[in-house]
């Protein structure tokens, strides 16, 4: 990221996104933990216009929907970057995602949903945004979310 048309912010504003504001968290934790040199991202909830995403992939949800869905996630996370961190310029690398996708039983796509988000990540961040990855299929997820994802990120010194 060599010129300043070439930051998170610029790359974010070339997409069209405008961080909304950081999801409060909804139980007894905090949204993030700075530790030597990491911060651990709560999982985020796909929210749009502050509406939750729901349903189930595989059931009355397409794949389409949960990669939609991942986006949202995507994008809240790098909201509670930008706000624990105060500079998106401090990520280093974001060193992993796990994320969650409400499914039936017989849906195997759950790759294919969490590349919502990836591919948020290596747009944002460019080859920072290159990342290990879980996606895992669970019967529920919190207000009837259709994904939550949460994030391990490399940090540069404030």
């Amino acid at each position: 990221m060599g010129n300043d048309t070439d930051t998170p912010e610029a790359r974010l504003a070339a997409l069209g996104i405008i961080l909304p504001e950081p999801a409060a968290p909804i139980a007894s934790y905090v949204p993030s933990v700075e530790v030597g040199g990491v911060i651990y991202i709560s999982g985020q909830l796909p929210f749009v216009d502050g509406v939750v995403m729901t349903g189930r992939l595989g059931e009355d949800r397409d794949v389409a929907f949960g990669q939609a869905a991942a986006r949202a996630c995507g994008i809240m996370l790098v909201a509670q970057m930008k706000a624990a961190l105060g500079s998106l310029d401090r990520v280093a690398r974001i060193v992993k995602l796990g994320v969650f996708i409400s499914s039936a039983g017989t849906f195997t796509d759950q790759p294919l949903v969490a590349n919502g988000a990836s591919d948020l990540m290596i747009n944002v961040f460019g080859d920072l945004g290159r990342h290990a990855r879980s996606a895992v299929g669970v019967p529920v997820l919190p207000r009837g979310a259709a994904v939550e994802i949460d994030a391990i990120v490399a940090v540069r010194p404030a």
